[in-house]
């Protein structure tokens, strides 16, 4: 056996149709008695030696159409990564912050726009952000307090943080956005490092600038490799996730890389994809059983 078909449901949605649904798919074994990580939730079924985890992962995601089940195949080899390396907006946070900070300005419907087709890769991700930020120019600096205080934290993140980091994993937010607010979360979350772009302050204004280099998809993906190899190890000792176009070069170079409730495009092109569970599936793909999870700090956000 080399890898293990993982299913993740939201809580008591993974259930005895669901497994009976796969019943012959790629030879799996043991479908009365799945492996559980946590019971009507999570569970592994086995594969056997030789099967094609890409084949059964599509015939299994064909089956459980219409269903609110994730399935992913996984190999058992390095199964639970030593680094994580996560995007912010939309994945730890639920929030867009330029979204956020248009909606205060009465901009929210323009740059919303601009944000979904730089999400799905349909513009350019570094035009369309100095695009945004220039209309911010003059605006004061108390605005970014302001968005700051509706950050809602994505469900299960915190969890999913606090785990990894107790088993001595080392936990990293890398953003497009800005470091205004990856500082904010990696605090809340006890993340262990982020790294974002800038935007440029003039005095208590906001200049409608970012610093260059913008920080964008091979900027993640590179990062990726950095902070692997200070730490001796290998883009295949990470899990990285994300939901954007921006992520797809840092999730295709990790070990797990998973889109997270991600754009059209960015759920096709990955290799696995969490589209039902919280972030906690994340743990669940690493084989990680509920028991093992570490309790998350205290909600933080104001609105968690």
């Amino acid at each position: 056996m080399t890898h293990v078909l993982n299913l993740v449901a939201p809580p008591g949605r993974l259930d005895a149709d669901a497994l009976a649904r796969l019943a012959g798919i790629g030879g799996i074994a043991g479908i009365a008695k799945p492996r559980w990580l946590s019971p009507g939730e999570a569970c592994d079924l086995e594969l056997p030696p030789g099967a094609d985890g890409v084949a059964v992962q599509a015939a299994a995601r064909a089956r459980l159409s219409g269903m609110p089940v994730d399935a992913n195949a996984v190999p058992i080899a390095g199964r639970r990564k030593r680094l994580l390396l996560a995007d912010m907006e939309s994945t730890l946070i639920r929030n867009e912050m330029l979204d956020e900070l248009a909606a205060l300005e009465g901009m929210g419907e323009r740059v919303r726009g601009i944000t979904a087709r730089a999400m799905n890769g349909e513009i350019d991700f570094r035009g369309a952000l100095r695009e945004r930020v220039a209309l911010f120019a003059g605006r004061d600096i108390a605005l970014l307090e302001r968005a700051g205080a509706l950050i809602e934290e994505m469900p299960g993140a915190a969890v999913l943080v606090a785990t990894m980091r107790r088993h001595g994993a080392f936990v990293a937010i890398v953003s497009g956005g800005f470091r205004f607010y990856t500082r904010m979360v990696r605090e809340a979350l006890g993340a262990d490092h982020d790294e974002a772009n800038e935007l440029e302050l003039e005095g208590t204004t906001i200049s409608g600038r970012v610093r260059e280099p913008i920080l964008d998809a091979a900027g993640k993906a590179a990062t990726l490799r950095r902070l692997a190899a200070a730490r001796g190890l290998s883009p295949g000792d990470a899990i990285a996730t994300g939901d954007g176009a921006n992520d797809l070069q840092m999730i295709s170079i990790a070990g797990l890389g998973v889109a997270f409730r991600a754009k059209p495009r960015v759920a096709a092109e990955a290799r696995l994809s969490v589209a039902h569970g919280d972030l906690s599936a994340l743990l669940f793909l690493q084989g990680y059983a509920r028991e093992e999870f570490a309790a998350p700090p205290a909600p933080r956000f104001s609105r968690p």
